[in-house]
């Protein structure tokens, strides 16, 4: 996982986090800590499913625990926004198991 100079040049920037337990957090990174504490505005869950389109709850200024996060990328805005979340199906992630 990055840490410092790796997240410092994604502040400002729309990211998405996946966490231990398989929730995909998608939000604009204001900060973090030493501890890769991280702290997103403007954020929502993606909840994925094979039966119908992908959920958007909306979680707003957020916080995850740096122990709890598995991945975090830098999402792409222009191809995110020409995806039909209504349309897409997946399997929910499953959790990380230690």
């Amino acid at each position: 996982m990055a840490t410092g100079p790796g997240l410092e040049s994604l502040v400002d920037q729309t990211i998405s986090i996946i966490t231990n337990d398989g929730r995909n957090i998608v939000g604009v990174l204001k900060g973090f800590d030493q501890a890769t504490n991280i702290i997103l505005d403007e954020s929502h869950e993606r909840v994925y499913s094979t039966k119908e389109g992908v959920q958007q709850l909306v979680l707003g200024l957020y916080i995850i625990r740096g122990d709890n996060i598995g991945v975090v990328g830098e999402l792409d805005e222009e191809l995110d926004s020409a995806l039909d979340l209504s349309n897409l199906r997946a399997h929910p992630l499953k959790p990380v198991i230690h």
